[in-house]
């Protein structure tokens, strides 16, 4: 879909309106309190009120637009540009591009990536899975590089097609208390939230994924220099290479505390680049299915 298109779609606040509508009622209005089927319509609110509990309820209820008064048209354009170029788009050039102040598209790109978050979590890697940790970030000066850094320590997995190419991958922020490194436990604890059991795992040598072959999974580890065997786990790294270039050029580097955020955002566009066409839809859907997230809610 090209902007011009986009915006023919989408161009009015109540072509937006309708569209949320269709995506959260597809069948015709439910109320969220009482199931009932009958309603008013307050147009002058933007409201539909239940005529058996007279509850009130908007298309944008408990989405990441909830109590947004940024025009939906606003939205839509936001929900385009963060699907359509495979680079992103900083919240500095979008405030330009739609018309609002530097915190609000601050705000809407972090809750966008929220959506894009939620909606690629339901979805589990499968067969054979390359698996590694990475560290993004800079290191303090004078500080190490790699394991044992004081960076911000990544898990990153893909699903392989039987021919070898790269299917879906899953990124996920480690958590460890100041100081310490990843380990078994977090390790076993990443590959149960994002694949699924009778996977078989590549992984290097490290011994942090020893528990694997314990908890439901097929093991194939590797000690290997990457330099002479380039192939093992080959996908993965170039992936974890365009996730530290696109942070690095697009947004120009960040703290550990958005990080997630912004690699979801970088799986979220990943898995799907194989659509020629869908992928704004798709995510207008993701947005308006999925939970509220406040904007002190972000910064914490």
């Amino acid at each position: 879909m090209t902007l011009i298109d986009s915006m023919d779609k989408y161009g009015t606040e109540d072509q937006c309106r309708n569209h949320l509508f269709n995506i959260r009622w597809p069948n015709g209005f439910i109320c969220p309190k009482c199931n009932h089927t009958g309603y008013f319509n307050i147009k002058s609110r933007n409201l539909f009120q239940c005529k058996s509990c007279n509850h009130q309820a908007s298309v944008t209820a408990g989405t990441i637009m909830d109590k947004s008064r940024t025009p939906l048209r606003k939205w839509f354009l936001a929900f385009y540009h963060m699907s359509e170029d495979k680079r992103g788009i900083s919240a500095l050039l979008l405030k330009d591009k739609i018309g609002v102040a530097y915190q609000t598209a601050w705000s809407m790109c972090h809750k966008i990536r929220h959506a894009m978050g939620e909606r690629d979590e339901v979805y589990k890697l499968e067969g054979i899975v390359e698996l590694d940790e990475a560290f993004f970030g800079s290191p303090t000066e004078g500080g190490k590089r790699g394991r044992g850094t004081d960076k911000t320590a990544v898990f990153a997995s893909v699903s392989l097609s039987d021919d070898g190419k790269p299917g879906f991958v899953r990124m996920k922020v480690v958590e460890t208390d100041e100081g310490e490194s990843v380990d078994g436990e977090t390790a076993l604890k990443f590959a149960d939230e994002a694949i699924a059991k009778g996977s078989e795992i590549r992984t290097d040598g490290l011994n942090i994924y020893n528990k694997l072959p314990d908890n439901g999974y097929k093991h194939s580890p590797k000690n290997f220099d990457p330099k002479k065997e380039p192939e093992h786990l080959h996908w993965l790294h170039i992936i974890i290479s365009n996730a530290k270039a696109l942070i690095g050029g697009t947004f120009h580097g960040l703290d550990s505390l958005h990080l997630q955020r912004y690699l979801d955002e970088f799986c979220y566009r990943f898995n799907r680049r194989r659509l020629k066409s869908g992928v704004f839809t798709r995510l207008v859907d993701a947005c308006a299915s999925s939970s509220k997230i406040t904007y002190h809610e972000l910064i914490r």
